[in-house]
């Protein structure tokens, strides 16, 4: 992958961070979430695409993504950190749905999501579910870098 793609997928998963976000305290409608991002950001080094992807993929299928983490988690969905469920959602989605990124990248990115905007030992949590549910969902990954 080329230094400008990388770039704008980390942008655009930040922002996707942001406006999952604000979607999950507002409930507001996601399109509107998203055209407002459009409005109030300096998108040109944004992969938009991928922004609006995981904008749309993680509400679409979040309760598939809350199934395939909820045995690694110690509470239940609703009393989580809402920044640390949001970034389990988000990573959750890519690590389900885009097989064609590594899941260590994954987990880098969501570790740096969750340093950035959640709680002080957050990216702690948020990588020990991640990584429970990566040996599940990505075995075969894995198994090949580690054999």
């Amino acid at each position: 992958m080329e230094k400008q793609s990388i770039k704008g997928k980390r942008r655009a998963r930040k922002l996707a961070l942001q406006a999952l976000y604000q979607w999950l305290m507002t409930q507001g409608e996601r399109s509107a979430i998203e055209a407002q991002f459009h409005a109030t950001n300096d998108m040109t080094k944004v992969d938009t695409q991928y922004f609006h992807t995981l904008l749309q993929g993680v509400i679409e299928h979040r309760h598939e993504i809350e199934t395939a983490f909820e045995a690694y988690i110690d509470r239940p969905v609703n009393e989580l950190n809402p920044v640390e469920l949001t970034v389990l959602r988000l990573s959750g989605f890519e690590l389900l749905y885009c097989p064609e990124l590594p899941y260590r990248i994954v987990l880098d990115e969501a570790v740096t999501l969750t340093k950035a905007f959640g709680s002080q030992d957050g990216h702690r949590y948020v990588n020990g579910v991640l990584n429970n549910l990566a040996k599940q969902v990505r075995k075969e990954e894995i198994n090949q870098q580690d054999g």
